[in-house]
């Protein structure tokens, strides 16, 4: 009888073992489903938007009209946006696309710029024309190359999932036809936009996410071990891996892989050769229960960022996924929040550890800053608010333009109906710049 019994407890645990086996590996199989119809989706909404820039760049060369102009850039403008946001959707993390990434860039700044000026004042020049020209010249190259690809996509039904597998077996994978083709944009963007730039692209440019400019001495790979330690609080018990990653001269940084058994995490890391700071870091160890609030946690980064030497940072931002809080603090100079220098961490809410921390935006744009006085008062800034957002806070800051300039804005944040909403007021023009729904409780305000 007890034999029998355990037979059929065993047999039991053998069908859940299976049908548990199952239903992982199918949804491991719909998950794999969805993420590759994302990509195919990206890709080719991808191609039918260059298609469609090529297009509309030669449409406004043949328009003489500045009524047609205008709106014509702007279409364009819009485009580029969406073309990059595809281009940021696809498996292409680790294939060195940023001359892509750059051109599109390009287009977007130099349309928006052109659009939004009065054309009947400030027609354009023949030097505009001729970059017009180009434009549509390098943009038709583009979805030459591009087309290509999805003919081999299409040709030989290729899956985008084979490029992440590819990545995950060799950083520098080869025969793999997306792979080849994206390269061959990639060269010939980098032959065209070296050969052909131009200052009207190039004046009004800021390259935000360029590490090249932080200050310091170069460091070696035991002091980049050495901060890594003291910036993580590690014990002498962590295993640590290092090596020099970056193919630009002046852009490298140490990629660290550490693994903590205190707390059985596997630690990444990337900290810059020059000056030797922190760029990212993620902790993948397990997060239990919840045991803290939001709050707490936030003023646990807080103390975590000063103790780093971000001085005189403030909270603007935070929600919450899960048992891990997700927080965006800024500096703060003279009363005037500086939103481009940006650290955004991740804190796990059942002991109040950092997990996360990217503060890329941070080191790409700290810098002495003289702070302009504004132009016009906070009560004019005021009247260009629509009259139906209540308004709750308001102050100074500074903020990244859609030309990736810097600009001095008055910030508001108010309500309207159960929304709340950030607004910014360019302090010396009244022109609203920005306005973004924030996920913040109206409670707060009471």
């Amino acid at each position: 009888m007890i034999k029998e019994a355990a037979i059929g407890v065993l047999a039991i645990g053998i069908i859940g073992t299976s049908y548990w086996g199952y239903s992982e590996h199918k949804a491991k199989k719909e998950i794999n489903i969805q993420a590759e119809n994302n990509y195919q989706r990206a890709f080719h909404e991808l191609s039918y938007e260059v298609d469609l820039l090529h297009d509309k760049i030669g449409d406004t060369l043949a328009m003489k009209s500045k009524t047609s102009i205008s709106p014509a850039l702007v279409e364009v403008w819009g485009l580029t946006s969406q073309a990059r946001s595809n281009v940021g959707q696809l498996p292409l993390r680790l294939l060195p696309i940023n001359k892509t990434e750059e051109f599109l860039t390009n287009i977007g700044d130099f349309s928006y710029r052109t659009a939004v000026r009065d054309l009947d004042k400030e027609p354009l020049t023949e030097s505009e024309y001729g970059t017009l020209q180009k434009l549509y010249e390098n943009s038709a190259e583009i979805q030459g190359e591009i087309r290509k690809v999805q003919h081999l996509v299409f040709e030989n039904k290729l899956r985008w999932m084979d490029v992440e597998l590819a990545y995950a077996k060799d950083q520098n994978p080869k025969n793999n036809m997306i792979i080849d083709g994206f390269k061959n944009v990639e060269r010939n963007v980098t032959t065209y936009t070296d050969a052909n730039a131009d200052p009207a692209l190039t004046n009004y440019k800021v390259n935000r996410g360029n590490l090249a400019n932080v200050k310091g001495n170069k460091i070696t790979k035991e002091q980049a071990k050495e901060i890594a330690k003291k910036f993580l609080e590690l014990n002498g018990t962590a295993e640590i891996k290092i090596e020099l990653t970056g193919d630009k001269l002046k852009d490298r940084y140490y990629s660290l892989e550490i693994k903590e058994p205190k707390t059985n995490s596997e630690i990444y890391m990337d900290i810059t050769e020059k000056g030797g700071y922190p760029v990212w870091v993620i902790d993948n160890r397990e997060i239990k229960p919840q045991k803290i609030d939001l709050n707490q946690a936030s003023i646990n980064g807080l103390k975590f960022l000063e103790r780093n030497k971000f001085l005189n940072m403030e909270l603007t931002e935070s929600s919450q996924y899960d048992t891990i809080g997700v927080f965006t603090y800024v500096t703060k100079q003279d009363g005037v929040r500086i939103y481009p220098e940006a650290v955004t961490m991740k804190i796990a809410l059942d002991d109040g550890s950092i997990v996360g921390l990217s503060s890329r935006n941070y080191l790409s744009a700290f810098t002495k800053r003289t702070i302009p006085k504004p132009k016009i008062s906070v009560e004019e800034a005021r009247k260009s608010i629509n009259t139906s957002i209540k308004i709750m806070e308001e102050r100074q800051a500074i903020i990244l333009n859609k030309l990736n300039q810097e600009i001095l804005c008055y910030e508001f944040v108010g309500i309207r109906g159960n929304d709340t909403y950030q607004v910014f007021i360019n302090a010396n023009t009244g022109v609203e710049e920005q306005i973004k729904k924030l996920n913040v409780l109206i409670e707060n305000y009471d």
